[in-house]
């Protein structure tokens, strides 16, 4: 394509729905020294961070497992673990991530009980209390659903399938798919009564793509003994028995233990509400801009819409891959293509992890430009003002530190300069 430059001053815009940016301080955090993953002091590191990990998931009763794997591994882990071969699940498909967690459910011998659902909306809960309660003998064993389906950007109502379930008193362990919403949008697993949680680093946590995080609740740690679907490499019973001494089973990534130590740290230091209400206001920043653009988000319906990203569906006569592919090549900024059914039809936004209304102002002007230069009738500036007016007027409701304490290098800083000011005295 004419004017195209590959080789580009300063760096890339990465504003796909993950991987996400890298925080300076988490990426200084990985660049260390190669660690023996059996030192005496090992443990040091390992056991503080799985019982500060729970805190994400907001659980106290539940047990962290850290894989080093990725967020499709997850969902392998979540299922081979608690079932067997010829187990009925029951789950819906509305977007690439929940046709491929079905899909692998298929393949490792589960029965499947699919509810279609149009691309764009989320979990039918009504659907799934009806099938639920005609479940007399109680055939299924688990649910299985996304939180935030990254393809649509569409964000499901997980409390309430939790209290369908809990209402009918069906035994059936309640899996969750948080990869793109944990450390981004409120989860909460014991509260919603979620049994497995399965998330990934390259997200809200702010890592590279690598390791699978994972809550299994005291119900789905039980089911394991029973469970007789095959595992080996996947198998929690591993880092049971290697995780309570403060190590893993088999060599795990260090740099990406010292990250996520660091990316913890900093969400905490937040503080969960605060990140939750931060990732909401850009999402609504962006929400706007798309409206002045006179566009409309493939979520269905605002109720179903994602704070972690947005999918924004063009013109019949534009294919959505050239607006992507425009960004890239000519303004040096990566957006999410549309996948599967939406190929070709949205191009996606995301808006997690370490951003700020900067960052999201920048990607909204680039995105006007790139979609003008695909032939889109885009009034010039007219997002990039929607959004603007928005963040400056909801600036006030930022709050620094939200939590008691500030993030722990923080108070590591404060410590030693008060430490070096008591000495000069």
């Amino acid at each position: 394509m004419p004017g195209e430059n590959l080789s580009f001053p300063g760096r890339n815009y990465l504003f796909a729905p993950g991987p996400t940016d890298l925080p300076q301080q988490v990426q200084n955090a990985m660049i260390c020294p190669q660690e023996d993953h059996r030192a005496p002091d090992f443990p040091e590191l390992v056991k503080p961070l799985l019982k500060d990990v729970k805190k994400i998931f907001k659980t106290t009763k539940g047990t962290c497992f850290l894989f080093p794997a990725t967020g499709t591994a997850g969902w392998e882990i979540a299922l081979a673990n608690t079932m067997s071969p010829g187990d009925k699940i029951l789950t819906t498909r509305f977007g690439q991530f929940s046709h491929l967690w079905y899909d692998l459910s298929c393949r490792i011998g589960l029965d499947v009980d699919l509810i279609e659902t149009e691309w764009g909306e989320g979990v039918p809960i009504s659907k799934f209390k009806s099938a639920l309660a005609a479940d007399k003998k109680h055939a299924i064993k688990a649910v299985v659903v996304c939180h935030n389906e990254t393809a649509t950007g569409v964000t499901s109502n997980i409390a309430a399938l939790g209290k369908v379930l809990k209402q009918l008193k069906h035994p059936a362990l309640l899996m969750v798919d948080a990869v793109s919403s944990l450390a981004s949008i409120d989860f909460r697993m014991d509260e919603w009564g979620v049994d497995v949680a399965v998330s990934g680093s390259q997200k809200g946590f702010m890592l590279p793509a690598g390791m699978a995080i994972l809550g299994f609740s005291p119900r789905a740690l039980a089911a394991r003994k029973t469970a007789k679907c095959a595992r080996c490499f996947l198998d929690i019973q591993d880092h049971i028995n290697a995780n309570k001494d403060g190590y893993f089973p088999y060599t795990p990534s260090v740099p990406m233990l010292r990250g996520l130590r660091t990316a913890i740290d900093l969400l905490l230091g937040e503080g969960l509400d605060n990140v939750y209400a931060r990732h909401h206001r850009l999402a609504e920043g962006v929400r706007l801009a798309v409206k002045a653009w006179g566009l409309k988000p493939c979520a269905k319906s605002p109720k179903w819409n994602s704070d972690t990203v947005t999918a924004i569906v063009v013109p019949p006569s534009v294919n959505a891959a050239e607006v992507i592919h425009i960004a890239y090549h000519r303004y040096n900024i990566s957006l999410g293509a549309g996948l599967s059914k939406v190929a070709g039809k949205v191009f996606r936004i995301g808006h997690l992890g370490d951003n700020n209304e900067a960052r999201m102002m920048a990607v909204l002007g680039t995105v006007e430009m790139a979609m003008r230069d695909a032939g889109m009738r885009i009034k010039p500036g007219s997002g990039v003002a929607a959004a603007g007016e928005y963040y400056r007027k909801t600036a006030k409701e930022i709050k620094k530190f939200g939590s008691a304490k500030p993030p722990r290098e923080a108070r590591t800083a404060t410590k030693k300069q008060k430490a070096k000011s008591k000495s000069k005295r």
